[in-house]
């Protein structure tokens, strides 16, 4: 089958590798329909995920239909189309137990798709824990509207409960990438009074207005450091912001995020950052901040399908590219490098 492999060192290459088989009772094998690359492949690429191995299969967002299912697995079943969950868990240990899945203690636990074991660029992909990872997709929900169910939904759902967003809340989310919308977008959820999108891409701001997922745009090339914190403290009663969200992971977003929070604020960060960031305790002395870090946990995915196929969650509005897995390396470049206004890129299998 074709699949997109990670070789190290800046290479990820479409080759030819098996079709996966079971491996555990627990597992069963997908087909794949239609994926995605996401940012973290990327941060893969350039060697800036310790844990990835060299070998292995990319891909840890896709939609597919059961082929094959393992003895033991009880909620899915062949022909039955599904959304991979990002992570795999094994549900019983204490982690999972308390929700956090992405600290599951299981070999093949947390996020391993794509990064440890072999992921979902790819014709057919193995997923273990499958009662677990794998969500039935309604027959009114397309492939498309189910593509992010699993990562890019999941870490914006994930995103806004961590940020404890109460009814009129000022919420201001710091990147307006894909996990930045799909941020904004669970936000809404939790009816704050206004969001406030950060960043200095233009187009993509405006796909925060157009969309509905924003209320006020801010782009930090048009302004210094000082005037955007003023700029969000007048959008905030004076005060700065309620919630605050880091999910561009750029040179400095990690700074400014602190600094445009007000008093006692959650300022949650959702990025994944190539280098390590800095926590100057002298200068926010007295801010109170309550920090939130970590990587998604991928847990309520069921209630995800739910929101989409009620329409309250629609994340169509991100696919500004349309492939195949032939022409995946051509997608890379285009993604990779931000060409002709992307945001994200559906690959058709």
């Amino acid at each position: 089958m074709k699949a997109a492999v990670y070789e190290g060192e800046g290479k990820i290459v479409l080759t030819q590798r098996p079709v996966p088989s079971l491996q555990e009772d627990t597992d069963a094998i997908v087909r794949v329909t239609l994926t995605t690359i996401c940012s973290s492949d990327i941060h893969i690429k350039h060697g800036a995920v310790p844990r990835a191995v060299p070998g292995t299969i990319v891909g840890h967002e896709f939609v597919g239909i059961v082929e094959q299912t393992g003895s033991a697995v009880k909620k899915v079943k062949p022909g039955d189309r599904v959304a991979v969950n990002v992570e795999t868990f094994c549900g019983t240990c204490f982690y999972c137990k308390q929700g956090y899945v992405n600290n599951c203690t299981d070999r093949q636990g947390g996020w391993a798709l794509g990064c440890r074991i072999d992921g979902g660029q790819a014709e057919y992909a193995r997923i273990p824990f499958a009662d677990n990872g794998l969500t039935k997709i309604p027959d009114s929900v397309t492939d498309e509207q189910a593509l992010f169910t699993g990562d890019l939904l999941s870490t914006g759902y994930w995103a806004a409960k961590i940020g404890e967003i109460t009814p009129g809340d000022t919420v201001a989310v710091l990147g307006a990438g894909p996990a930045g919308l799909c941020t904004m977008m669970c936000a809404r959820l939790y009816s704050p009074g206004k969001i406030i999108a950060v960043d200095t891409d233009s187009r993509r701001l405006q796909t925060a207005r157009e969309n509905g997922l924003a209320d006020v745009l801010l782009n930090p090339g048009d302004m210094t450091g000082e005037e955007l914190e003023t700029a969000v403290k007048q959008e905030s009663h004076g005060r700065g912001a309620d919630a605050v969200f880091e999910v561009a992971g750029g040179e400095d977003t990690f700074q400014t995020a602190w600094k445009i929070a007000r008093p006692n604020a959650v300022v949650a960060v959702v990025a994944m950052y190539e280098e390590d960031q800095t926590l100057p305790l002298p200068r926010m002395y007295g801010k109170n901040l309550i920090f939130k870090t970590g990587g998604v946990d991928g847990s309520e995915c069921g209630r995800i399908m739910e929101l989409i196929q009620a329409g309250m969650l629609n994340t169509e509005c991100l696919i500004t590219h349309r492939t195949t897995l032939d022409n995946l390396m051509e997608a890379y470049d285009i993604f990779e490098n931000k060409k002709e206004g992307v945001i994200k890129i559906a690959v058709t299998v």
